[in-house]
């Protein structure tokens, strides 16, 4: 790859980000051509003009839109998912893929965590009551973390800023990683799926969305935890069977769930679905708008973690 100091390169950035990401890349020299509100149809008919292109998760990289990019060397995701790009034939074509999962690793976490305490502490039924000037002590008795064993699906860096801050709990913390192994360390013991189905008092997803991973929470695995659970999912909502999650709910063999994704997200779509009315009706179950990785913190250090990474792809 030429030096990019000896060719002109310009970036598409086609969604909102932190300007330190522009500090970055324009000390480089580089020219950006920022559009965050632009269609997918208005980037396709100017992508050929552009070198490399910057986008977050709202906007669909396919095979299309990168058959007309005919100078596109690189695509830069400011933040940790990719399932919104057409990975494989990215790769194809030669383009280089970057991502900023460092950027938004320690938010995820400590969001999660948030849920789960919630979950244990019956806090949102408890909240709720106290504003109808109900005072129920005895039912809003809750759980302490000590003691518990938290199992996590991923041990990448959203899995292993979870166990990092898990680590003043006072818990033990298995962790699970297909893709990865003798990852074990101060914070997390490397398990496999036989340990955490039998040990796990709650479980936490830190995977990505792959034909793999889609739906591989269904009632086959939910069927398999030794006792019940608490569940947490803030990596992909397609990874889950919802029915499976909410029988699992309602039979109790999960007594909490946590959500900051949905296979559907966004209204009205998400009131449309089969499964929305029994999700909110349940009492035991929190939710929020896909925001466990985007805090006023993760804004700026997505950003600067994806400009960064930019300059020195660019340089080699």
């Amino acid at each position: 790859m030429m030096p990019f100091q000896e060719q002109s390169f310009t970036l598409l950035v086609v969604d909102d980000i932190h300007p330190v990401f522009f500090d970055i890349v324009q000390a480089e020299g580089l020219t950006i051509d920022y559009r965050p509100e632009i269609s997918y149809d208005e980037a396709a008919s100017i992508i050929e003009n552009y070198q490399g292109l910057v986008v977050r998760s709202k906007f669909k990289v396919d095979a299309t839109l990168i058959d007309r990019a005919k100078q596109l060397r690189i695509i830069a995701r400011a933040g940790a998912g990719v399932d919104n790009i057409d990975v494989a034939y990215s790769k194809a074509k030669q383009i280089k893929l970057i991502s900023a999962p460092e950027g938004n690793c320690d938010a995820v976490a400590e969001h999660m965590i948030g849920m789960l305490l919630m979950l244990m502490n019956k806090l949102r039924t408890g909240d709720a009551e106290v504003r109808e000037g109900l005072w129920l002590r005895e039912e809003n008795r809750g759980m302490e973390l000590g003691g518990k064993t938290v199992g996590l699906i991923g041990y990448g860096n959203n899995g292993k800023a979870m166990a990092r801050k898990l680590h003043g709990f006072d818990v033990e913390v298995l962790a699970y990683d297909k893709y990865n192994f003798g990852f074990s360390d101060d914070f997390a013991r490397e398990a496999d799926m036989e340990e955490i189905f039998d040990k796990a008092d709650a479980l936490s997803f830190h995977i990505p969305l792959t034909p793999e991973t889609f739906r591989l929470v269904d009632t086959d695995f939910l069927s398999r935890f030794r006792k019940p659970i608490l569940f947490l999912n803030g990596s992909r909502g397609e990874i889950v069977d919802m029915e499976a999650v909410l029988v699992a709910l309602e039979g109790k063999r999960i007594v909490g769930a946590a959500f900051d994704v949905l296979p559907v997200e966004k209204f009205p779509a998400l009131a449309l679905t089969d499964w929305y009315k029994r999700l909110v009706d349940a009492p035991n179950v929190v939710l929020s708008p896909h925001v466990a990785g985007w805090t006023v913190e993760s804004y700026f250090k997505i950003a600067k973690v994806l400009g960064e990474k930019l300059v020195e792809v660019l340089k080699e």
